[in-house]
């Protein structure tokens, strides 16, 4: 079945993954964005046929990402690794919220499964390093069966656990002591842009040490002391410490774009890794940040398993199209994001005229949204959640609460308007749940974003990571 939009088709709604049931969020919702009637779907590739193809999406069998990682691991060096020998496995939870999370999840597993088969050590485990919810962890391990995966042998850890002092460049900091108790570590890591107004796309593949896996007196520097250019040091610092050094075996990555999960790369050298992590992230997901920058009339509805700002549509997060009034990846334009008023204040998009919020977690700060734009909340439930956020304890006084999702897309429709372009941030990837008029803005302005990235943009952003782009396949020098 197609639908047809004045002269384009479009395909019905997908099927978005699952939501991960969570403490931190409402009960499953009824309802799902992709049911708001007159919803449709734009595959990415309509958009971009370039995009990178998928090798796994979340309806689909794991033994193509096992199979990826398997291939990416016997190009890696583990004779270090001696049967007596203890090995952590480090994971961070953003992983398990990229196309439903079992992609990461087989990864994983089959990391384990090669360490003991080539080295006889059997004693690797997986510590699982969440935001700082104390029982998310838990949630995560036994929704992925990461328990069995491990062979029982799995830990979760948050920034407020016990820490160990590392030694760096800038100073003692203050790593997560659960991460670095065994005599090898290995990184797991992953090429979603994430959060492109903080990183920046700078030394991504160092970002995890001064964050995910640092205590919070070290990974609340990044954003409350620095600012985001600036304190991507302190990851880089952590990770060529001769304590982080003498413990990382190799690195592994899981390799993305919009169209879904699209392989593994790993290596013993961290930088070597970090330079092929950065080109594959500017040149999969440039394109997609590019056209979210020409939307100037929209209505997103937040409906998946994480905080709002960290929900997929067609592979880009929300946050992406919330904090795209700049280009963040052109390192010309100044850093004057250290603190979030400014960043607030001059770079959101102001084509974004209301906002539905179905489905989502607390616990991550998002006054800003109800204060920006006209939000709905969809039904008691989420807003039952929201008022006991201690993240967000005034929300409720801004955003406007319905009866359920259908009468939240009719408010918000009015305070927009009257618009009907509606985008679903559901988690899904390879496609976007849209409204046709939505999608019909997406492919106008698509060709002209496909010309600016290849030919002017991605070259520009590689030479300013010091990465010359023959070297990297893309272009010329």
């Amino acid at each position: 079945m197609s639908i047809m939009a004045d002269s384009t088709t479009f395909n019905p709604p997908v099927e978005p993954p699952a939501i991960v049931p969570s403490q931190y969020g409402p009960p499953v919702r009824p309802l799902r964005a992709k049911d708001v009637p007159g919803m449709v779907s734009l595959a990415v590739t309509r958009l971009f046929p370039d995009i990178p193809p998928a090798i796994y999406r979340h309806s689909q069998d794991g033994a193509p990402m096992r199979g990826a990682t398997l291939d990416a691991l016997a190009r890696v060096d583990m004779t270090m690794i001696k049967p007596s020998h203890r090995v952590n496995v480090i994971c961070s939870e953003h992983g398990f919220g990229m196309d439903g999370g079992f992609g990461y999840a087989e990864m994983l597993g089959a990391i384990r499964d090669e360490i003991v088969s080539r080295t006889g050590c059997r004693n690797v485990k997986l510590v699982v390093m969440a935001w700082h919810g104390r029982k998310e962890p838990q949630e995560l391990i036994d929704y992925f069966g990461l328990g069995e995966r491990f062979a029982g042998k799995v830990v979760g850890a948050n920034p407020l656990d016990a820490g160990v002092r590392i030694d760096t460049v800038l100073g003692p900091l203050i790593g997560i002591r659960t991460v670095y108790n065994s005599d090898w570590i290995v990184h797991t890591h992953y090429d979603d842009p994430r959060e492109v107004y903080a990183h920046r796309a700078i030394d991504r593949i160092t970002k995890p040490f001064g964050m995910s896996y640092a205590r919070m007196e070290t990974r609340s520097i990044f954003h409350m002391q620095m600012g985001p250019r600036t304190g991507n040091l302190i990851g880089r610092a952590v990770a060529d410490s001769d304590f982080v050094r003498s413990k990382l075996a190799f690195s592994v990555v899981m390799k993305s774009s919009p169209n879904g999960l699209t392989g593994v790369d790993a290596d013993n050298n961290l930088d070597n890794l970090g330079a092929r992590t950065t080109t594959d992230m500017l040149r999969s997901y440039g394109k997609m940040l590019a056209l979210l920058r020409t939307v100037d009339d929209c209505i997103p509805i937040i409906d998946g398993a994480k905080w709002p700002y960290y929900i997929h549509a067609g592979g880009m997060i929300f946050g992406q199209l919330f904090f795209n009034g700049r280009d963040w990846w052109d390192l010309d334009l100044p850093d004057d994001t250290a603190d979030i008023e400014k960043m607030v204040g001059g770079n959101v998009l102001l084509g974004i005229k209301a906002l539905v919020l179905n489905h989502a977690l607390i616990g991550l700060s998002v006054l800003s949204l109800p204060m920006v734009y006209p939000t709905i909340v969809a039904g008691r439930a989420m807003a039952d959640v929201l008022a006991r956020d201690f993240a967000n304890p005034d929300i409720l006084e801004y955003a406007e609460v319905a009866d359920d999702l259908f009468q939240a897309v009719d408010m918000a429709r009015e305070r927009a308007g009257g618009s009907n372009n509606l985008i679903c941030f559901d988690g899904s990837y390879g496609a976007i749940n849209l409204t046709p008029s939505m999608g019909e803005q997406l492919l106008a302005h698509a060709p002209e974003c496909s010309r600016l990235v290849d030919e002017e943009l991605l070259p520009k952003y590689l030479k300013q990571r010091g990465l010359d782009p023959a070297a990297m396949g893309v272009g010329s020098a």
